[in-house]
């Protein structure tokens, strides 16, 4: 261990004073003391670090205003220190000035919100909008509804396409729900959805069934909370052809009313026992058969008030006959004391629903007419695409 001289008298030559072992500095003297003090060698003044960050900040025109205040810190530290740098803080500070007024007026503009926007969606893992909206038509690159997305192609919906758009919402914040828990309320609220859209259930194909594209957790992240309903083909390889719209801005008033009256018979209908047979649940179906008798009862009130074109009254008039026949099938249905009574009233009752009568008030509205539960289970009554939702 070195054992440092004792202070002296502040010599000329450098900051540090001299220990009494040294001569005064003048003329006839062999050295001269270090201009550096104790060291060794002229050693450079190091650079500031500040400024090198404020630097790469003002070129990368990221966190510019963390780049600004970083490069004026830098210059008072040089100035106090003594270190390097002045030119790399000066650098950060006009860049950052640059980037920061780049971003202002970005988002005074709406740029900003335009760039993040297709920032999310180009990374979102499912391609769950891709910019197609209710109404639109596409096909997907990969030939299939199921799996993983990332890109469609938009198609008029007139010509064959694979899918046809017709609802989307958006999920409530929070944390990534997970995806068994988005992919059942995909499936309940895209099901719903599909009857405000696709209003004449009887003109919905058989082999078609509902898809929707969900969140995934990385696109949650970055803000996605929205889910796309669509039609598609049951067959991986089948198409559509044409628009499967039915709705207010397809239809016209009369057929509009009685569709809406349609809906509220189907609703009942959809409201089925998870029990397939009478005999597993008698009292489940006879709630459910109670119901559905309300719902014709509502039905007909509805048909009955609305004003019908002269050509379409008499066979308004003859459904409205049939679905009164069949409210009090359904009615005995709910009283049934055993299966077979329930069967035998049920069957009495559904032959009334979309028989000969329905068919023919169809047309004269001109509506579809071919009944949708041709060759289906009778407990779907409705005959509008199966609650089997696929997720995208």
């Amino acid at each position: 261990m070195s054992i440092p001289p004792t202070p002296g008298p502040q010599q000329p030559g450098g900051p540090y004073p001299q220990g009494p072992y040294q001569q005064p500095y003048g003329p006839g003297l062999p050295y001269q003391p270090w201009g550096q003090g104790y060291s060794p060698y002229n050693r450079p003044a190091p650079v500031n670090g500040l400024a090198v960050t404020a630097l790469v900040l003002g070129i990368l025109c990221f966190l510019p205003a963390v780049g600004l205040v970083l490069g004026l810190v830098a210059l008072a530290q040089i100035r106090r220190r003594g270190e390097r740098g002045r030119g790399l803080a000066i650098g950060g500070i006009v860049m950052s000035s640059i980037g920061l007024a780049l971003f202002v007026t970005a988002f005074a503009t709406g740029g900003a919100h335009d760039f993040w926007q297709s920032v999310r969606e180009g990374v979102r893992g499912d391609g769950v909008t891709f910019s197609v909206h209710k109404g639109e038509c596409f096909d997907a690159p990969g030939g299939s509804l199921q799996g993983e997305a990332y890109d469609v192609d938009k198609v008029p919906c007139s010509g064959r396409h694979q899918a046809e758009v017709f609802a989307d919402f958006t999920l409530p914040d929070g944390r990534f729900p997970g995806d068994d828990t988005i992919t059942g309320t995909a499936d309940d609220r895209c099901y719903a959805l599909s009857g405000t859209y696709a209003m004449d259930s009887w003109a919905v194909p058989a082999d078609v069934d509902i898809y929707y594209f969900t969140p995934t957790r990385e696109s949650w992240g970055l803000g996605d909370r929205r889910v796309t309903c669509m039609f598609g083909n049951t067959d991986e390889k089948g198409t559509l052809t044409g628009t499967l719209r039915r709705d207010a801005t397809t239809l016209t008033d009369d057929q509009l009313a009685f569709l809406r009256a349609d809906a509220v018979l189907y609703r009942a209908l959809d409201a089925a026992p998870d029990a397939a047979y009478v005999e597993d649940d008698l009292p489940g179906h006879r709630k459910w058969a109670a119901r559905v008798a309300t719902a014709l009862a509502d039905q007909t009130r509805q048909l009955r008030a609305h004003s019908w074109p002269a050509d379409a009254q008499r066979p308004v008039a003859g459904q409205t006959s049939a679905l009164e026949r069949a409210r009090e099938e359904w009615g005995r249905a709910a009283e049934a004391t055993d299966a077979d009574t329930f069967y035998v009233h049920y069957d009495r009752g559904s032959a009334l629903l979309e028989g000969r009568t329905a068919v023919t008030a169809r047309k004269a509205l001109g509506l579809a007419t071919t009944p949708p539960s041709s060759g289906t289970d009778s407990a779907e009554g409705s005959g509008a695409a199966s609650n089997t939702g696929k997720q995208v």
